[in-house]
């Protein structure tokens, strides 16, 4: 059964990787090119309001999958499990609006705040928060 349980963990991150490397083909998101440039005076894309935020919720859902998969199948804890998808889901929900701001606002609010802001959109950062504290959690349990 450990085995099982590692190798699906090994399957989470590959299943994140891919979100990562595929982002250009499976998501809509016109401001990849736009970050990736790091020039703030390129032209502001153009964009559809409804399928930006399809495809940001899209990838949150996958990232929040993948991340799951790797918190039950590391700590075998259904509890933590649950506990990890709502620290995450409460991440995303702080700083999903806020993005969505700095877009109406075309980054005028700030163009490094915006891509840190849209890091925590399009990534799941705080799962290298939530590892590290489920584990330490663990070992104070032992």
């Amino acid at each position: 059964m450990k085995i099982l349980s590692w190798f699906l963990v090994i399957v989470g991150v590959f299943g994140l990787v891919s979100v990562r490397v595929l982002e250009d083909r499976i998501f809509y998101d016109p401001f990849l090119n736009y970050f990736h440039e790091a020039n703030k005076n390129i032209p502001f894309p153009s964009f559809e309001w409804g399928k930006l935020i399809a495809g940001y919720l899209f990838r949150f859902a996958l990232n929040l999958f993948f991340s799951c998969l790797i918190i039950h199948c590391w700590f075998r804890n259904k509890e933590w499990t649950i506990q990890g998808a709502i620290l995450i889901a409460i991440i995303f929900g702080i700083t999903f609006p806020i993005y969505l701001y700095c877009v109406y606002d075309r980054f005028d609010i700030g163009y490094l705040f915006s891509f840190y802001m849209r890091r925590f959109v399009i990534q799941p950062l705080i799962l290298l928060l939530i590892i590290p504290m489920f584990y330490y959690r663990k070992q104070m349990a032992k």
